[in-house]
Protein backbone atom coordinates (compact mmCIF):
# COMPACT_ATOMS: atom_id res chain seq x y z
CA UNK A 1 0.00 0.00 0.00
CA UNK A 2 1.32 3.40 -0.77
CA UNK A 3 2.22 5.75 1.91
CA UNK A 4 -0.03 8.68 1.27
CA UNK A 5 1.24 12.05 2.96
CA UNK A 6 -1.14 13.39 6.04
CA UNK A 7 -1.24 16.97 7.36
CA UNK A 8 1.25 19.76 7.30
CA UNK A 9 3.57 17.54 4.90
CA UNK A 10 0.42 17.25 2.38
CA UNK A 11 -0.16 20.64 2.49
CA UNK A 12 3.64 21.34 1.83
CA UNK A 13 3.28 18.20 -1.51
CA UNK A 14 0.32 20.12 -3.07
CA UNK A 15 1.94 23.26 -2.62
CA UNK A 16 5.35 22.14 -4.68
CA UNK A 17 2.97 20.82 -7.14
CA UNK A 18 1.31 23.71 -8.04
CA UNK A 19 4.22 25.48 -8.16
CA UNK A 20 5.36 22.85 -10.51
CA UNK A 21 2.39 23.48 -12.93
CA UNK A 22 2.52 26.93 -12.61
CA UNK A 23 6.18 26.73 -14.13
CA UNK A 24 5.00 24.35 -16.60
CA UNK A 25 2.00 26.01 -17.78
CA UNK A 26 4.39 30.08 -18.16
CA UNK A 27 7.08 27.54 -19.80
CA UNK A 28 4.74 26.13 -22.45
CA UNK A 29 1.78 28.11 -22.95
CA UNK A 30 1.91 31.84 -24.46
CA UNK A 31 -1.08 32.88 -23.64
CA UNK A 32 -0.38 31.72 -20.04
CA UNK A 33 2.38 33.77 -20.14
CA UNK A 34 0.16 36.96 -21.36
CA UNK A 35 -2.02 36.33 -19.16
CA UNK A 36 0.64 36.26 -16.27
CA UNK A 37 1.92 40.11 -17.00
CA UNK A 38 -1.43 41.45 -17.47
CA UNK A 39 -2.45 40.04 -13.92
CA UNK A 40 0.44 42.00 -12.96
CA UNK A 41 -1.01 45.19 -14.23
CA UNK A 42 -4.51 44.48 -13.68
CA UNK A 43 -4.35 42.62 -9.96
CA UNK A 44 -2.71 45.88 -8.25
CA UNK A 45 -5.11 48.42 -10.86
CA UNK A 46 -8.23 46.10 -9.39
CA UNK A 47 -7.11 46.79 -6.05
CA UNK A 48 -6.78 50.92 -6.26
CA UNK A 49 -9.96 51.25 -8.44
CA UNK A 50 -12.13 49.39 -7.30
CA UNK A 51 -14.76 51.07 -4.77
CA UNK A 52 -15.01 48.44 -1.64
CA UNK A 53 -14.43 45.70 -1.46
CA UNK A 54 -17.06 43.54 -3.44
CA UNK A 55 -15.31 45.89 -6.51
CA UNK A 56 -12.35 44.72 -6.11
CA UNK A 57 -13.14 41.19 -5.71
CA UNK A 58 -15.14 41.59 -8.66
CA UNK A 59 -12.17 42.69 -10.72
CA UNK A 60 -9.32 40.78 -9.36
CA UNK A 61 -11.67 37.53 -9.06
CA UNK A 62 -12.72 37.77 -12.72
CA UNK A 63 -8.37 37.98 -13.49
CA UNK A 64 -7.74 35.24 -11.32
CA UNK A 65 -10.88 33.69 -13.24
CA UNK A 66 -9.10 33.88 -16.54
CA UNK A 67 -5.92 32.09 -15.63
CA UNK A 68 -7.85 29.35 -13.78
CA UNK A 69 -10.38 28.77 -16.72
CA UNK A 70 -6.54 29.20 -18.93
CA UNK A 71 -4.70 26.55 -16.92
CA UNK A 72 -7.56 24.17 -17.06
CA UNK A 73 -7.59 25.02 -20.99
CA UNK A 74 -3.62 23.57 -20.90
CA UNK A 75 -4.19 20.78 -19.00
CA UNK A 76 -7.25 19.53 -20.75
CA UNK A 77 -4.96 20.19 -24.31
CA UNK A 78 -1.90 18.68 -23.24
CA UNK A 79 -3.88 15.53 -22.04
CA UNK A 80 -5.22 15.33 -25.21
CA UNK A 81 -1.97 15.57 -26.85
CA UNK A 82 -0.61 12.98 -25.16
CA UNK A 83 -2.60 10.31 -26.59
CA UNK A 84 -1.30 11.37 -30.14
CA UNK A 85 -0.85 14.06 -32.96
CA UNK A 86 -3.63 12.18 -35.18
CA UNK A 87 -6.94 14.18 -35.39
CA UNK A 88 -9.66 12.85 -33.86
CA UNK A 89 -12.89 14.50 -33.71
CA UNK A 90 -13.28 14.30 -29.97
CA UNK A 91 -9.90 15.36 -28.95
CA UNK A 92 -10.86 17.88 -31.86
CA UNK A 93 -14.13 18.71 -29.59
CA UNK A 94 -12.31 18.37 -26.33
CA UNK A 95 -9.46 21.06 -27.38
CA UNK A 96 -12.07 23.43 -28.85
CA UNK A 97 -14.69 23.47 -26.07
CA UNK A 98 -11.46 24.78 -23.63
CA UNK A 99 -10.30 27.60 -25.98
CA UNK A 100 -14.79 28.39 -25.83
CA UNK A 101 -14.03 28.21 -22.06
CA UNK A 102 -11.25 30.52 -22.26
CA UNK A 103 -13.46 32.66 -24.59
CA UNK A 104 -15.51 33.00 -21.95
CA UNK A 105 -13.58 33.86 -19.32
CA UNK A 106 -12.22 36.71 -21.04
CA UNK A 107 -15.78 38.01 -21.93
CA UNK A 108 -16.38 37.82 -17.79
CA UNK A 109 -13.46 39.85 -17.49
CA UNK A 110 -14.04 42.67 -19.77
CA UNK A 111 -17.85 42.80 -18.82
CA UNK A 112 -16.83 43.23 -15.68
CA UNK A 113 -14.28 45.30 -16.08
CA UNK A 114 -16.10 47.63 -18.34
CA UNK A 115 -19.36 47.55 -15.69
CA UNK A 116 -17.61 48.63 -12.70
CA UNK A 117 -15.32 51.46 -14.39
CA UNK A 118 -17.71 52.92 -17.15
CA UNK A 119 -20.44 52.77 -14.55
Amino acid sequence: MKNEATGLQRLVNATRFSWQGFKAAYKSEEAFRQEVWLAILLLPLGLWLGDGAVERILLCGSVLLLMMVELLNSAVECVVDRFGPEWNKYSGRAKDMGSAAVFLAIALMLLTWALILLT
